[in-house]
This record gives C-alpha cells, sequence and structure tokens, in this order.
C-alpha cells in the first residue's frame, strides 16, 4: 500500500480551511478525505512556524541560523 502524499498547498488550504469554516477538526478532516490526525499535525507545523511548514519529501527546512550551525558542525567534524 502507497503513503498518500500531499502537495504544500494542500496542506496549506487544509488548514485554512480549519480555521475559517466553522467546522470541527473532524468534520473538516472528513470532507477532504484526510485523517483528522494529519490536520492537526499540519495545523501544529503552520502555526509553529508558517514559512518553515510542510517542506516537502521529508526534508525539514532550517532557519538560517541552524544551517549556519549544521555547515559549522559538518566542518568542525571534517577538521577533527
Amino acid at each position: 500500500m502507497k503513503k498518500r502524499q500531499y502537495t504544500q498547498e494542500f496542506k496549506k488550504e487544509a488548514f485554512k480551511c480549519s480555521l475559517t469554516s466553522g467546522k470541527t477538526i473532524e468534520e473538516v478532516a472528513g470532507d477532504l478525505r484526510i485523517s483528522h490526525h494529519n490536520l492537526n499535525r499540519w495545523r501544529t507545523q503552520y502555526c509553529k512556524d508558517a514559512q518553515l511548514a510542510f517542506p516537502g519529501n521529508g526534508k525539514q527546512r532550517h532557519t538560517p541560523q541552524e544551517e549556519k550551525i549544521g555547515r559549522l558542525k559538518k566542518e568542525l567534524y571534517d577538521v577533527r
């Protein structure tokens, strides 16, 4: 069984619908034929940081500071 994948745009629209429709999360999820667990997770991710939410393909987006820390850690590892 193949795991369903949703686009970033779909997730954003589902999030917006869950806020503006006046329906419960379960009702919105049912209308969209998705798990309410997914919708809850997407809402949490979007509320935490909208710009970094839903990067796709399992790749987490990082802030510039996090990217710099990662580069510095790699450089330190290479030097050692």
